[in-house]
């Protein structure tokens, strides 16, 4: 990580969130939650945050096709909204590749 990039590291700690206003998931309700039950995470802001992200697609771009395409992408939360959403920030960690009938009844059960 470059010293530019890891100074924006421990964004989330020092800003400051305006009531009602969500610019960045350190202002949610779901980052407060995760603070409380998991202290000793949260009191080093140097920890790492990733979120998962996951999209599917049609690899042969007919709908018809029964194989499907699931790219999962973690990006880094501790970053400033303007930079967590880059793709040099964005990690492509695995792809989820299978027949979409199959794959959609796995996630049903």
């Amino acid at each position: 990580m470059s010293p530019r990039t890891a100074e924006h590291m421990t964004w989330h700690q020092a800003h400051h969130a305006i009531d009602g206003v969500m610019v960045h998931p350190s202002d949610g309700e779901a980052w407060k939650r995760f603070n409380s039950v998991h202290p000793h995470f949260s009191v080093e802001s140097r920890n790492v945050r990733l979120g998962l992200c996951t999209d599917g697609f049609n690899p042969f771009g007919s709908f018809a096709a029964p194989y499907s395409c699931w790219p999962v992408i973690l990006t880094v939360y501790n970053l400033p909204p303007g930079m967590c959403m880059r793709p040099e920030f964005m990690f492509l960690s695995t792809r989820l590749m299978n027949n979409k009938k199959r794959f959609m009844n796995s996630f049903a059960k």
